[in-house]
């Protein structure tokens, strides 16, 4: 079996829109066993649709179509598939029903811009969409089987997981298996050198993603059963693990850096606060997307100027006029100053040069200090960080929790 994925929008062809429907698909079908040939956009034109259904359906087992279910006028995969298939359009009565239940409930009346979603192809099989209006459908044509599915990504991803997941499993002999390896601080290149051995020796296979700074590594196994699939997978995910260590490794599968911190904070009983400056709140930011940090991050002061860091912190104004606010005697004021300003047991500071401007011959563009101070003990790390102001903010930060992790594990942790 292999599968096509086609994505329709007018938004996606001019790019004002990056399509990360069509790479989630592809990662899924990878994931089920089911090679992904090719990858198609077109445009909100029927005429259009209507040939790359058939051009795809003729020498594929499966398309994967998202986008173009919506309720406007230029919403018109539905009629691109109808006229692929030379079928005519048809109100689906359980979906009309559906979509006015929906409305109903968010106060709204049913129009017939809404009543449009229900309009499906003569013939198809209807996917109940749980997550929103228009319903997902399929339909057989040629030798493929064409899935329709919704733009929006949550919609997407729901009918995906309870429709086409379920079918494509069945109809594999094989089970794969995938464990993602979360790391940072060890580059690509070198974490595939070090993982050279792996795939031979426990017949797994490897992937890499990068989503800048994190890099994962699949580990995927695909075996006749799913208890085997899952013991070569976790036997060479272990094998990563100890290859890689505790310095790069930082989690598994949905685990993210500042959630395996915030963990870690708990199980130890410790609150933390943060001062930033060159990050400029991303720090604060990344720790408050996980649901029940408030338990231990207590809070952060974004003191960008000198004044602020006085007047919040207790900077003296002093020490800042001889070791300059991007030092390392700063970044421990600012730390220990923020420590006692939210009464929390643990505090991290950064202070930096984000550029592009603001460097001098003794600090370049990329100087960053950090600083993390606790109950009777003070550590320091400095570093450049050669990116544009964008990633150097995003890097520091990581690198900032990071190391946090790194001397949870261990108090004389060296900076990563």
């Amino acid at each position: 079996m292999n599968a096509a994925i086609l994505s329709t929008g007018t938004e996606l062809t001019r790019g004002e829109l990056v399509n990360t429907n069509a790479a989630w698909i592809a990662a899924e079908l990878t994931l089920l066993n089911v090679p992904v040939a090719a990858i198609d956009t077109v445009d909100d034109d029927r005429g259009r649709i209507a040939e790359a259904f058939r051009r795809l359906a003729s020498c594929h087992d499966m398309v994967v179509c998202t986008g173009g279910l919506g309720p406007t006028t230029d919403d018109v995969t539905a009629e691109g598939l109808a006229l692929a298939a030379d079928v005519k359009l048809e109100t689906h009565e359980p979906s009309l029903l559906a979509i006015q239940a929906r409305m109903a409930k968010l106060g709204r009346i049913l129009t017939e811009s809404n009543a449009k979603q229900a309009m499906v192809p003569v013939g198809c099989t209807v996917l109940p969409n749980h997550w929103g209006t228009a319903p997902g459908f399929s339909l057989k044509l040629g030798r493929a089987t064409i899935y329709c599915l919704p733009g929006v990504p949550i919609e997407m991803k729901g009918l995906f997981k309870s429709y086409i997941a379920p079918a494509v499993a069945q109809s594999q002999r094989k089970t794969n298996v995938q464990i993602v390896i979360r790391t940072f601080g060890m580059a690509e290149s070198a974490v595939n050198d070090a993982l050279a051995k792996i795939e031979a020796k426990y017949g797994v296979t490897l992937g890499y993603r990068v989503h800048f700074p994190e890099l994962a590594v699949k580990v995927v196994a695909q075996e006749d059963s799913s208890a085997q699939a899952h013991r070569v997978a976790e036997d060479a995910a272990s094998a990563v693990g100890s290859i890689l260590g505790s310095r790069v490794v930082f989690g598994r599968d949905d685990d993210n850096l500042p959630s395996v911190l915030g963990q870690m904070l708990r199980d130890r009983g410790l609150r933390l606060g943060i001062a930033e400056s060159c990050t400029g709140g991303l720090l604060s930011a990344l720790l408050t997307e996980q649901p029940g940090i408030s338990d231990v991050f207590v809070g952060a002061v974004v003191a960008y100027s000198n004044t602020a860091k006085q007047r919040v912190l207790g900077v003296s104004d002093q020490l800042i006029q001889q070791y300059g606010a991007v030092s390392e005697p700063t970044a421990i004021a600012m730390a220990e100053g923020v420590r006692s300003a939210l009464n929390c047991d643990w505090a991290l500071a950064i202070t930096g040069i984000a550029g592009p401007t603001g460097a001098t011959a003794d600090k370049p563009l990329g100087t960053v200090h950090f600083a993390v101070c606790g109950p009777g003990f003070s550590r320091h790390h400095h570093r450049i960080i050669a990116w544009d102001r964008s990633r150097f903010q995003r890097l520091a930060a990581f690198v900032a929790l990071n190391w946090i992790r790194l001397l949870l594990l261990d108090p004389n942790a060296e900076a990563p």
